[in-house]
């Protein structure tokens, strides 16, 4: 009758710790109609940073980023260290060996001291019974990909950045030539008209108005060119070097692909290294969960001893014999102060949280997308239109064709948001 009990309860007990080996399976999804644009593209992997972006110069520039950042290099190390967790959480299943060598001398009303040694290699070994040692590996491994996230996450915001001041350097450029240009015709005109003025032929309100004018164009130059290094100094900061030039193609030589306005699935939102990173937390937190139910079942330990000695069992030999140990051991709690239970309802609550920060992380990055694209489709549309309506008077035509440069600046802008919202450059 007793050993049925015994047996009917070790079934029970299996039987209730199947669910412990289940794999991790993702409760929510991505709505469809998180991003609100009208949308006929499938799901697609976004262009790479190399495709996107055809400047060979830029390119040039990204790659050295990339090889220099050092908050890049720091993402990496915690990938190593991660996987080094990793690794050691498979090594679990295996037993672990040590060695002890022990060595006493002793005597006893000064008679002649006896030399006891022994030479024990310890061996032990958890065996894998209720799904800790599984559970364990399988959230090191959602780890390992949240920390490889993070680092794709920081590679896209390089990408990003590094694009987005490489842009405004050329935006500087324009506009420092376009100053250029209206300080060297300005310069002609003033002369034109003092010697109008000399001449009794105008006034010198006119003259004092264009000279103030052509003031204000040779301030904005000195304020242009010392943009122009600010940005520089930049982007030095992220490639780790000392300020420099840095080299450029000319504004408008190189476009942006435009792919992506011709329609976004939500789906492509999985690529973004946020949202796969929200979703490896939500994994991690299940194995967690499961790892704190296994504390309610035994865990089965066997640990061995093999050596030599010279002490058997109290009376000293010589020479040594060999000395052999082993044995099991369950231990099944009972009584834990709470502790099991309480750690249990934690990992559950913590699981829920990331349910619904995941969510969150989604419909944030469905905004960033829907904003990215109503910037864009506003700025494509009316981009030109401050220069379509110049008016012939010198001073508006400057600052027309500056807000022109400004305004293609923000669409290329638009544009890079639009393909970093979307998971790019993170390849």
């Amino acid at each position: 009758m007793k050993k049925n009990i015994i047996i009917v309860a070790a079934v029970s007990m299996m039987l209730t710790s199947c669910g412990l080996y289940k794999k991790y399976e993702q409760k929510s999804e991505i709505p469809s109609d998180v991003i609100g644009v009208p949308s006929a593209a499938s799901a697609q992997v976004p262009l790479s940073w190399r495709e996107f972006f055809t400047d060979p110069l830029l390119q040039q520039l990204i790659e050295q980023v990339l090889a220099n950042n050092t908050d890049l290099r720091s993402a990496r190390i915690t990938v190593e260290q991660s996987e080094a967790s990793l690794k050691a959480a498979k090594l679990a299943y295996l037993p672990s060996f040590s060695i002890a060598p022990q060595g006493t001398i002793a005597s006893f009303d000064h008679s002649k001291a006896s030399k006891a040694y022994s030479l024990p290699l310890q061996m032990n070994w958890e065996v894998e019974a209720f799904g800790s040692i599984t559970n364990k590996k399988r959230a090191a491994k959602a780890v390992l990909l949240q920390t490889q996230c993070y680092e794709d996450a920081v590679r896209s915001n390089l990408v990003s950045t590094v694009a987005q001041q490489y842009n405004m350097l050329q935006v500087l450029d324009r506009q420092l030539e376009i100053l250029t240009q209206t300080d060297k015709l300005w310069s002609a005109s003033l002369d034109t008209q003092k010697s109008l003025w000399e001449n009794g032929k105008s006034y010198s309100t006119a003259v004092n108005q264009l000279e103030a004018s052509w003031l204000d164009v040779k301030t904005q130059i000195v304020d242009t060119r010392r943009n122009i290094q600010s940005v520089e100094n930049a982007i030095c900061r992220l490639l780790a070097v000392s300020p420099q030039h840095i080299a450029r193609s000319k504004w408008g030589q190189y476009t942006l692909s435009q792919k992506m306005l011709d329609g976004v699935s939500a789906s492509l939102l999985e690529n973004r290294p946020d949202v796969r990173m929200a979703n490896y937390a939500m994994e991690e937190a299940f194995y967690n969960t499961q790892v704190a139910r296994s504390a309610f079942f035994p865990t089965i330990t066997l640990s061995g001893l093999v050596g030599w000695t010279n002490n058997g069992g109290g009376a000293v030999i010589n020479p040594g014999g060999l000395l052999l140990n082993a044995m099991g051991q369950l231990t099944q709690p009972i009584f834990a102060q709470g502790k099991i239970k309480a750690n249990y309802k934690i990992n559950q609550l913590t699981e829920e949280n990331l349910q619904k920060k995941y969510v969150q992380t989604v419909i944030d990055a469905g905004n960033q997308v829907n904003e990215a694209m109503a910037d864009c489709d506003e700025l494509m549309d009316n981009g030109k239109a401050s220069y379509l309506e110049v008016l012939t008077a010198q001073e508006s035509l400057l600052r027309a064709q500056l807000s022109e440069a400004m305004n293609m600046y923000s669409a290329s802008q638009a544009l890079i948001a639009i393909y970093i919202a979307l998971g790019g450059g993170s390849k």
